[in-house]
């Protein structure tokens, strides 16, 4: 089992910048591909960022790339998102996702590629 855990969410205005983390804890970390979701008020839940193992590849959403970066430390257990010039549009629960399994090829963006969630860190961007 691995236990996830975000921190990092608040309220900003628009323009502004927040770091989202991630603990991991229960099993080793640094096999598992490590994803970014954002779940906003009556809509699906949907890709942000994913990055692979080692960290040399990533993947991000059009909507966020070039404003967010993914990062990770598996000597610290964590996997980071910094969002920068934030949007209105950018207020969701956020939530980290791991998949110990499966390849960096497989579709990144897709919920069922996870097999681990934590409890999600709400983001709320003011105009």
């Amino acid at each position: 089992q691995v236990q996830l855990v975000e921190s990092g969410g608040g309220l900003v205005q628009a323009g502004g910048s927040l770091k989202l983390s991630c603990a991991a804890s229960g099993r080793r970390f640094s096999p598992y591909i490590m994803g970014w979701f954002r779940q906003a008020p009556g809509k699906e839940r949907q890709f942000v960022a994913a990055i692979s193992r080692a960290g040399g590849y990533k993947s991000y959403a059009d909507s966020v790339k070039g404003r967010f970066t993914i990062s990770r430390d598996n000597a610290k257990n964590t996997v980071s998102l910094q969002m920068n010039s934030l949007k209105p549009e950018d207020t969701a629960v956020y939530y980290c996702a791991a998949d110990p399994a499966g390849l960096w090829e497989y579709n990144r963006r897709d919920t069922s590629q996870y097999d681990y969630w934590g409890q999600g860190t709400q983001v709320t961007v003011s105009s």
